[in-house]
């Protein structure tokens, strides 16, 4: 397999740990795309085990010319912007972990067109959340509620909107500070509501996807719950996800669940 990165920040260092200890064979070639080429090479001196030939590249034409199969976006919503459509133009499979960036209908419509024009898939992984595989089935048979509640730790919301509304520091109990649709809390918290955005592509669609995003100081990791009523199936899930020790507003499992997707697609029985 030939793999393809963008970013080189904590959880691209989960998704290349995680393949490391769990691929059943090197990788041939991991082509890292990185603007910052110090952050590509300290995460090569880390994880360069992991592939028989590393490389590091400046420009996505590099990238793609190394020979990526598959590339995996672990660089934030920009980065979907600017790399996507030719990604997938290039007939290149590309697996997002900054989904909320779809909540962008344009955006959402030139990635479509460009995987049709290449023959690629946009492959969503579940991320910090669970049941989403339900939740895709529920939706066949009529239309599902779907309900998202986010409790993360105070300091999880700094750097985002979350600031201007309430004194995150001072908080002495659980506070809600964003209630609406998915689209909006994809829009105004990128670097939080990605799972509000995956969830509302498994399911119902942005505007119909209800979202609560609470900042609780009586946690210490990230709460996520999902609640869905349909014709097939009702289910409740909560979610305790470690915050990745290299950035709190995302969950350890955002990457786990990456490099699974990763796995699958050279295991003999794909779960």
């Amino acid at each position: 397999m030939k793999l393809g990165l963008i970013g080189a920040g904590g959880m691209a260092a989960t998704l290349l740990e995680a393949l490391a200890a769990h691929a059943p064979r090197p990788l041939d070639h991991l082509a890292v795309l990185v603007r910052d080429r110090t952050k590509g090479e300290a995460l090569l001196a880390a994880h360069g085990e992991l592939a028989r030939v590393a490389s590091i590249h400046a420009d996505l034409d590099g990238m793609l010319h190394a020979g990526a199969g598959v590339v995996c976006e672990c660089a934030g919503h920009g980065a979907v912007r600017e790399h996507g459509a030719a990604v997938l133009e290039a007939g290149r499979d590309l697996i997002l972990a900054s989904t909320g960036a779809l909540a962008d209908d344009a955006l959402l419509l030139a990635l479509r067109a460009a995987a049709t024009r290449g023959g690629a898939q946009i492959l969503l992984p579940a991320g910090a959340v669970g049941g989403l595989d339900a939740l895709a089935a529920a939706r066949l048979r009529g239309t599902p509620r779907v309900t998202y509640v986010g409790r993360k730790p105070p300091g999880a919301w700094r750097g985002t909107k979350a600031e201007g509304l309430m004194d995150l520091g001072a908080l002495t109990a659980p506070a809600t500070f964003y209630e609406g649709s998915a689209r909006d809390a994809a829009r105004d918290f990128p670097q939080n509501a990605n799972v509000a955005a995956t969830i509302a592509l498994a399911g119902v669609g942005f505007e119909a996807t209800r979202v609560k995003l609470v900042a609780d100081p009586g946690i210490a990791r990230n709460l996520h719950e999902l609640e869905v009523e349909s014709e097939a199936v009702r289910f409740h899930i909560r979610l305790e996800g470690v915050p990745s020790p290299a950035n709190p507003k995302t969950s350890l499992t955002a990457g786990l669940s990456m490099a699974r997707a990763v796995l699958n697609r050279d295991a003999v029985v794909a779960v």
